[in-house]
């Protein structure tokens, strides 16, 4: 069965609007769960645009109270510390997640649109995977669905890969969603063969995901925010987390 991980990241940012904690992005994320997801994914920025360093611990401790779920943290290794933000890592060997998907964010970035490039990142990442494996956390790195890239993380000891699922949500609109669906296929099928555990994110919604989760081996997690937020404005987040639940299976 596919894993749903919930991004609360867009709730986080509605509340950052106001001051106050409304809307409260634990209780949220508490609706998440019980609603049926599998666990939780927040991407905390050095801007603290939307999920803040407080957030991530109590939403750390919120996961652990419901064995089975897991809690997922996201963002760039590499980011330097801020003010009210000290660093990725320092997060990671707080909280101690079940999983780090370390992404290639930048600051300037709106949002994630591309993964890793491992040719020129891989000596970089490699003290920042054994730090995680240390800590008992398994890593997963944001790849594009390329071969190439694949194997180079598995030679880095990655233990999985998110496969950034931009490009076939915006062929998927296009009415030509089909071929892309076969760069993914591919990509998963080589990260099988490679001992590589399979998630992806970004841009997965209720008309897209069925097919996706349908085709691409392997797939053990998905990790949605933004679309599943929206539908929930429509339908209630218990609901849009019930059909995206539904949707997997």
């Amino acid at each position: 069965m596919t894993a749903l991980s919930v991004n609360l990241n867009k709730i986080a940012l509605l509340r950052n609007s106001r001051p106050g904690n409304y809307p409260d992005v634990v209780a949220h994320g508490a609706v998440c769960l019980a609603a049926g997801a599998d666990g939780l994914t927040v991407h905390p920025r050095p801007d603290r645009r939307h999920i803040r360093p407080d957030d991530v611990r109590t939403l750390a401790a919120l996961v652990a109270s419901h064995p089975g779920c897991e809690f997922n943290i996201e963002g760039n290794p590499f980011a330097p510390p801020g003010p009210g933000y000290p660093g990725l890592l320092a997060l990671v060997a707080e909280t101690r997640p079940q999983q780090c998907t370390l992404v290639p964010d930048s600051s300037t970035q709106l949002t994630s649109d591309h993964g890793f490039d491992l040719q020129r990142d891989a000596e970089a990442l490699g003290p920042v995977l054994a730090q995680c494996r240390a800590l008992g956390v398994r890593v997963s790195l944001f790849l594009n669905p390329d071969v190439e890239q694949i194997a180079r993380a598995a030679a880095l000891g990655a233990e999985r890969i998110e496969l950034y699922t931009g490009p076939y949500a915006a062929a998927w609109a296009r009415g030509d969603g089909e071929v892309e669906l076969e760069r993914y296929r591919a990509a998963a099928t080589q990260a099988c063969a490679l001992g590589l555990g399979v998630n992806a994110g970004h841009d997965l919604n209720l008309h897209n995901l069925g097919a996706f989760a349908q085709t691409v081996p392997g797939l053990l997690e998905v990790s949605i925010g933004h679309a599943l937020i929206v539908d929930a404005i429509a339908m209630g987040l218990d609901r849009a987390v019930r059909a995206y639940r539904q949707c997997l299976d």
